[in-house]
């Protein structure tokens, strides 16, 4: 029996657009989490291609590499394992090698250029900075992750009761996994049969020859395994059985997704799939559309009438706490409480639909009781546990600070559906109308000043141009008269805001035709 407090989930596919596939996970009918997947910037997270050692880095001990894209990959020591190693390094290396003591190993000792190597994407291209690999490879099956080249096994942590943690292991240990290759059992092994385990895992062996193979058959650099499409990954990474409906817009999808459910032991079958086929599209018909578009605003309302702002920067994720007519009863200290509790909750659920890690700072609202602040404290990590992330959270300073790390699990959600303003370039603002003319202004000045300049020609958009001929036409003319030149502002209506044409046009008895920039 569900329990009382459990949401409901409900899955929405909107696949039947070939340029993006959109996962939405609802509970109870507000959505909790967002997928999205486009033609445009197609996923190479557990992406394994063959690749070739470029550069090696020995200031930050680490080493690019060519894996056929336009960006290298960023491959730290660490995560290079012995086999890609040299032939040649001294008795020392080597004796440090056999005890394992790798942090006292020289990348430039051990390794060299040209090294052919099989390498996996662990964390996608951002901005400029490349993709970082690892050579030590993980495939991820349903129940199951294979290791190749490593040496250790585990359990989830999260399936308790020492019995079923045994039974599980005695299973993976009479399936001979291959020597060299490692294996965790997943969360989602908690009620597999034996039978569907065994199946899982020599499919995942059947792959790996089929990638090592490939990567040895390759000629040069390039992909030999792409993960699953956006619904097998989300399926595989996110399904729990407490999605009860899942509800598909394309028919491809949908046979996917019915595969999907059958592959499942018999006590994790409780979704039912169903073909959507309304007149209004899916993510309309359940008054999604809307919540998305929310996730791209700073401004996030609360239940009580506060609200919290939600700015990422370079650095960190500040996250601001406003009151708002919650602060105006009688009671102020509850009021802010209640704020504060809302908040809470807000927060992690924002930082799950925007796919936002690193730091995060949140300045909640001044307390006074220390019984509210730990209350606060404990709402967040209690809507923390739902993330997949890795999340740790500090105390409430007294500067009524909290500290969050999260987990980076993918670029944010934002970059992949939004390109930054050819106008502002990011920051939100542009130079207002005067700041701007009076810019252009001093760039004249600067140009008109020079030798042998007889002429100052300006393209600009309309209102700057407008400004400069009605506001500063004396200045305009005195300039002029001062440096014996004619100065020509030309309005061009097509011109964006910052869009601006000034060519100094030199004497003609020196050169005719010459333009200085």
């Amino acid at each position: 029996m569900v329990d009382a407090k459990s949401p409901l989930l409900k899955l929405l596919i909107n696949a039947e657009e070939p340029e993006e596939c959109r996962l939405a996970l609802l509970a109870d009918g507000r959505l909790d989490s967002i997928h999205v997947s486009t033609a445009s910037s197609k996923l190479t997270k557990n992406n394994i291609y063959r690749a070739k050692i470029v550069a090696i880095e020995s200031s930050l001990q680490a080493a690019f590499v060519d894996y056929g894209t336009n960006k290298n990959g960023f491959l730290p020591f660490n995560e290079i394992h012995p086999e890609y190693y040299k032939q040649e390094i001294s008795q020392a290396n080597k004796k440090l090698i056999e005890q394992r003591q790798w942090k006292k190993l020289k990348i430039h000792d051990v390794l060299e250029r040209g090294t052919e190597v099989l390498v996996q994407v662990v964390k996608e291209e951002v901005g400029n900075k490349g993709a970082n690999m690892t050579t030590y490879l993980s495939i991820p099956g349903r129940c199951v992750v294979l290791m190749p080249g490593s040496d250790s096994t585990g359990i989830s942590r999260k399936i308790s009761g020492e019995e079923r943690r045994s039974q599980l292991r005695e299973i993976m240990q009479n399936l001979n996994v291959p020597e060299g290759v490692g294996w965790i059992v997943r969360t989602a092994s908690l009620d597999i049969t034996k039978t569907a385990l065994t199946k899982d895992v020599r499919f995942l062996i059947k792959l790996w020859d089929e990638i090592r193979s490939k990567g040895q058959g390759l000629d040069g650099v390039g992909m030999v395994y792409q993960d699953h499409d956006c619904v097998l990954r989300f399926l595989r990474e996110h399904f729990t059985p407490e999605i009860k409906e899942i509800l598909v817009d394309d028919l491809a999808a949908y046979e996917k997704v019915k595969d999907f459910l059958e592959m499942l032991p018999t006590r994790q079958r409780g979704a039912q799939a169903r073909l959507h086929k309304g007149s209004r599209p899916i993510f309309n018909q359940f008054n999604v559309e809307d919540q998305i578009e929310s996730i791209y605003q700073p401004h996030v309302p609360l239940p009580s009438g506060g609200s919290i702002v939600i700015d990422p920067t370079e650095a960190l994720v500040a996250i601001d706490v406003n009151s708002g007519s919650t602060g105006k009863g009688r009671n102020f200290e509850e009021s802010i409480f209640k704020a504060n509790m809302e908040a809470a909750t807000e927060l992690a659920r924002q930082l799950r639909l925007r796919d936002l890690g690193g730091l995060i700072v949140v300045d909640f609202i001044d307390m006074r009781i220390n019984k509210n602040i730990r209350e606060v404290e404990r709402q967040v990590k209690t809507a923390m546990k739902r993330d997949r992330a890795k999340v740790d959270t500090s105390r409430i300073s007294k500067f009524g600070l909290m500290q969050i790390s999260r987990q980076k699990l993918g670029a944010p959600i934002e970059t992949s559906n939004y390109r930054v303003c050819e106008h502002c370039k990011g920051r939100g603002v542009v130079r207002s109308l005067e700041t701007q003319a009076l810019f252009y202004l001093r760039r004249i000045q600067t140009g008109a000043s020079r030798k042998n300049v007889s002429q100052v020609e300006c393209h600009f958009p309309l209102d700057v141009a407008q400004y400069l001929l009605n506001n500063k036409r004396h200045e305009i003319s005195e300039m002029e008269d001062r440096n014996e030149i004619s100065i020509v502002i030309v309005a061009d209506p097509s011109f964006k805001p910052a869009d601006h044409e000034i060519l100094f046009h030199k004497e003609e008895k020196e050169k005719k035709g010459v333009k200085q920039a």
